[in-house]
């Protein structure tokens, strides 16, 4: 330090000069740190609230769906930040360009896209020193995704006729092949595209409409209802078999969603449900594929669940609804009920909705407890999670038991409270069912997240406009559903499976159009 003063200029010009150059100096890292520490602030905000509102101590977890909008959301406004310090400070950018670990972070593209190669050469490759031609001795190489609006094409299928010049009216020519709508428009492809927006992209057909028309191509709603509706009748054989399957099933999940459904005779809409049969043996490795069916019925009493359920035998896993509890008292040999533990958490915590329950926050810390170690042994053999449930899983279940009646003791018997307490105790044989059966899940889940696409297209399309309506939009979002159950692309799939229907595909074979049955035949 003594040297650098020593070193300082005699002459008080240079030394304000100096002087003004460290200030300025100064001042420009000093904002560089200040946006830096704003910049944290802000993550840490965002962070802060992420946190909260997925693992907040009195909030339940949010729907997958609704954590996933809110993760972009915050995803969004870390980028917009990246951008802004970017655009400050020029170097940031070009370190990130070349940082490792961003060249990491990319996805990776899959080889079967098409690559274009585009060359970018220098201005001049002649040798600046001695005019010479400079040669190759290597390059930088990028790829970025980029993408191609929606193409159609027009396929022009030719058939020519053959005649014999010495035999005379002796015609030949191939047959038409078989199409899904004769004389109609669409490939069997453009209509399985059509069927993947409306009940997997969640587009309706108006919507279809209007972004085909900015490709200049003019197909009225109408007409693709009725490509819609040919499509529905020609996949109804595989959606019965789907059905005759699960019901085949010694073990089920079961669901009721609301389907609005226009009444013309009134100028508004009626209620009708989806009954929602599920399957999912993955997490204790069962055989049998994934597989979720929806049945449309125009209401939502016992007499619909048991016309559903008629052939059904073995456990039937649901919510507390009188209609399977009615089910199950008239069939006490071949049906068994389990109930659902995050029914009785979500009542317990729409308690805390209403300001502090310590009762409710030692119900949801126990029942916690339980998933704790149904998470260990997800995956695990039947046998396996019989075991450790009846080792780890039963003294806390029955510490709860005991807890709860001892707490509706203390509390009042109208309140809240006492209603989600009272809902566990009435439940009590089908909730602890899962100890004993390690087949059995500790909830219904699985039928409940397949119903959330039924109401993300319930809240795009608002209503079905018919129960005929109603009934194709149950089938053909069996079919997609089960498709992305068993990881199957759902428009190849259909695209396959309608060509194959209307070109005869023998109904003793029908169980190979499943979408695991087609997928062990084109995957396998």
């Amino acid at each position: 330090m003594e040297t650098a003063i020593e070193t300082l200029p005699d002459d008080p010009v240079l030394l304000r000069a100096m002087v003004l150059a460290m200030r300025s100096e100064l001042l420009r890292v000093t904002q560089k740190h200040d946006a830096a520490e704003e910049q944290i602030a802000r993550l840490e905000l965002l962070v802060s609230q992420l946190q909260r509102a997925q693992f907040g101590k009195r909030s339940e977890k949010l729907d997958p769906d609704q954590f996933n909008l809110a993760l972009e959301d915050a995803e969004q406004a870390i980028a917009k930040i990246q951008a802004e310090d970017e655009k400050a400070n020029p170097e940031t950018k070009t370190k990130k360009a070349r940082s490792d670990k961003r060249r990491a972070d990319r996805a990776s593209l899959p080889n079967h896209l098409p690559r274009i190669d585009v060359v970018i050469e220098p201005e001049s490759t002649a040798c600046p020193c001695c005019g010479g031609a400079m040669h190759v001795i290597g390059d930088d190489c990028s790829s970025r995704l980029d993408v191609i609006p929606a193409q159609y094409q027009v396929i022009v299928t030719h058939r020519p006729k053959y005649a014999c010049r010495g035999c005379e009216g002796t015609i030949s020519q191939a047959a038409a092949p078989a199409r899904l709508i004769e004389g109609g428009l669409p490939t069997e492809r453009m209509v399985a595209s059509v069927l993947v927006a409306k009940y997997a992209d969640h587009l309706p057909l108006y919507r279809q409409e209007q972004i085909l028309a900015r490709q200049g191509i003019k197909i009225d709603r109408s007409t693709l209802a009725n490509w819609v509706g040919y499509a529905a009748a020609e996949l109804k054989p595989i959606w019965a078999q789907m059905r005759d399957d699960l019901l085949r099933s010694t073990k089920v999940f079961v669901d009721e969603t609301p389907a609005p459904v226009l009444d013309p005779g009134r100028g508004t809409t009626k209620t009708g449900y989806f009954w929602a049969i599920a399957r999912d043996d993955r997490p204790w490795d069962g055989g049998d594929p994934p597989a979720v069916v929806y049945t449309y019925a125009p209401g939502r009493g016992t007499n619909h669940a048991a016309s559903l359920l008629e052939d059904f035998v073995g456990v039937l896993q649901t919510d507390g609804y009188s209609a399977y509890k009615s089910i199950a008292s008239k069939k006490p040999n071949q049906v068994t009920l389990a109930h659902c533990w995050a029914h009785c958490r979500r009542k317990f915590f729409d308690v805390t909705k209403n300001g502090p329950s310590p009762i409710a926050d030692q119900a949801l810390e126990k029942i916690a407890a339980f998933y704790q170690i149904e998470k260990q042994i997800r995956g695990q053999n039947a046998e396996e999670r019989r075991s450790v449930r009846q080792e780890k899983t039963r003294p806390l279940l029955e510490e709860l038991k005991s807890w709860a009646e001892a707490r509706m003791a203390e509390v009042s018997g109208k309140s809240n409270i006492a209603k989600a307490i009272r809902y566990v105790l009435a439940h009590w044989t089908g909730l602890a069912r899962f100890l004993d059966d390690g087949r059995i899940e500790i909830d219904s889940n699985a039928v409940e997240r397949a119903m959330r696409p039924i109401a993300l297209n319930r809240k795009n399309a608002l209503f079905a406009g018919h129960d005929e309506g109603a009934e194709n939009w149950a089938m053909i979002a069996s079919l997609i559903e089960s498709c992305k159950l068993n990881d199957v692309n759902p428009a190849e799939y259909l695209a396959d499976v309608i060509t194959k229907l209307v070109n005869n595909w023998p109904n003793s074979r029908i169980n190979e159009m499943t979408p695991w049955g087609w997928a062990a035949q084109t995957q396998g």
